[in-house]
């Protein structure tokens, strides 16, 4: 017989994986904005878009250590305290990703996107975005899963993941038709290295998502 979640925790550790997955849908956000400012002329703000990013990984620094160090010890747990933090470290490299995504942006002097490609980055931007929103209604619905092992709860977190998987595809398919067309538009080979690279490491934000996804799945299996 499975034990209510509610009833061994006085504070549900799944209440810092929201909170941490909040913060990693608000660095999104700040990354969405500071992509558009990299694009545009007249933007000077890159770098302010950039420390506030940096200042959000910061606050979900100090959320995954909240969890990691407050997870009580001999008590009994519906998950193994190995699978939460594995879900704990898939949700946190969505946030290096978009980290080493600006850090990236950062290193080269000349500031902006061929316009041959502009679009298509900001397709790729919006879709490795989107999965990472889904995150923080995963846990949710985890959450809320937990506390009854309500089949049909957990048949919403699983369609949650489904979704996730399906975006993740979706912004692969962008990436691949991006990095095609950056070698069919550009001959610079700096600009060319420098592009690619970043189409990669947009890309792995979507991927760190889905593999949160596949984490949160083994969780709630039964």
């Amino acid at each position: 017989m499975r034990i209510p979640f509610s009833s061994i925790f006085i504070t549900s550790p799944f209440k810092g994986l929201q909170e941490h997955a909040e913060k990693v849908k608000e660095c999104a956000w700040a990354f969405q904005q500071a992509m558009e400012c990299f694009a545009s002329a007249e933007c000077e703000i890159f770098e302010e878009h950039r420390q506030h990013a940096i200042r959000l990984e910061h606050e979900a620094d100090a959320i995954k250590r909240r969890i990691r160090g407050h997870l009580p010890k001999g008590v009994m747990m519906p998950v193994e305290k190995f699978e939460l933090f594995r879900y704990l470290r898939e949700q946190d490299k969505v946030l290096d990703s978009v980290q080493g995504a600006l850090n990236w942006l950062s290193h080269r002097g000349h500031k902006g996107i061929p316009k041959a490609v502009e679009k298509d980055f900001f397709l790729l931007v919006d879709a490795a975005i989107e999965p990472t929103e889904e995150l923080s209604k995963m846990v949710t619905g985890a959450r809320l899963y937990f506390k009854n092992f309500s089949d049909r709860q957990r048949n919403k977190v699983k369609e949650i993941i489904a979704n996730i998987r399906k975006m993740e595809h979706e912004a692969d398919q962008k990436e691949y038709r991006l990095i095609k067309k950056i070698f069919d538009h550009e001959t610079d080979p700096i600009t060319v290295f420098h592009m690619i690279r970043l189409a990669e490491i947009i890309g792995n934000i979507a991927d760190h998502a889905e593999n949160a996804g596949d984490m949160m799945r083994a969780m709630i299996a039964r």
